[in-house]
């Protein structure tokens, strides 16, 4: 699908349409880890996530659907009533424990005594982030029309496991951009794409970190605003997370003049619109 915003055009690629509850990103993750979860005879998925997590949500209705059970370990305190997010974790099965922020990691001891204590579960980091994760992740330009034919790709950055997925399939004449949406100090920010962005890759990377706004899940008034003239204008929602951060990235850079004459964008939507739920009803039009 296509957007005009003046006289700037892109593509959209609309993997928030693959599954109501699956979608997105999560789709592509999700998929070798519950093949690698019957090959081995595994009960179910214990996994990571914040409050606010589609992983969590799209790995509790992913194993819902397929008769599995689910572990949620969830990043600080789990507050009642749950929120949305939370809420529809445990109506489709998943068992939701609190892990405190100091030891929400996947090597931290916390995390490690409650994995020994469910041997009869695969372990799937948060985001999905391992071999599975990146081989699905691997796929996603797979499944785009003509996808050699753009010369530039976007996607938000959490993990950094659906841009390592892109870049590892992306050509030579491709770059791939990166727009994190956790706000990352500028000390840090050579450590983050260390560790969320390098991988072997015959396309040129780039890791942009101005649209990050106040941090994760932190939104403003213009970013709310943006999304509802964005939908007016395209009919495609977006997620004030995610998605919704990383359409501003794309039209503030077309705005610029980012890029060069000729250039052919593709957006990769990744989905996450359960996370708008969380809002009042009225804030966002569609």
């Amino acid at each position: 699908m296509r957007s005009d915003q003046s006289l700037f055009r892109f593509t959209v690629a609309r993997f928030d349409l693959i599954h109501p509850f699956i979608s997105g990103n999560k789709y592509f993750k999700l998929r070798y880890n519950l093949q690698r979860l019957i090959e081995e005879g595994k009960k179910g998925i214990i996994t990571m996530g914040g409050t606010y997590s589609n992983h969590l949500a799209a790995t509790a209705f992913a194993c819902f659907e397929k008769g599995f059970g689910s572990i949620g370990l969830v990043r600080g305190e789990i507050t009642h009533p749950l929120n949305a997010t939370l809420s529809f974790c445990k109506q489709h099965g998943m068992q939701l424990i609190a892990v405190e922020r100091k030891s929400y990691n996947r090597n931290s001891t916390v995390v490690e005594e409650i994995r020994q204590n469910h041997p009869d579960m695969l372990f799937v980091p948060e985001g999905g982030d391992n071999a599975e994760g990146l081989q699905g992740c691997s796929e996603i330009l797979n499944m785009v029309a003509d996808a050699d034919s753009f010369t530039h790709i976007f996607c938000c950055m959490g993990t950094g496991t659906t841009f390592k997925g892109i870049a590892a399939s992306a050509k030579k004449h491709q770059t791939v951009i990166g727009i994190p949406v956790l706000k990352i100090k500028e000390d840090e920010k050579e450590l983050f794409i260390k560790n969320h962005a390098t991988i072997l890759s015959a396309a040129a990377k780039k890791v942009l970190f101005d649209y990050a706004g106040n941090g994760y899940a932190k939104f403003s008034s213009r970013q709310i605003n943006f999304m509802n003239s964005f939908y007016t204008k395209t009919s495609i929602p977006t997620d004030i997370i995610y998605t919704g951060k990383l359409m501003m990235a794309v039209t503030d850079l077309s705005e610029q003049g980012f890029f060069p004459s000729g250039s052919k964008i593709l957006v990769v939507h990744s989905g996450g619109l359960q996370g708008n739920n969380s809002l009042p009803p009225g804030i966002l039009i569609f």
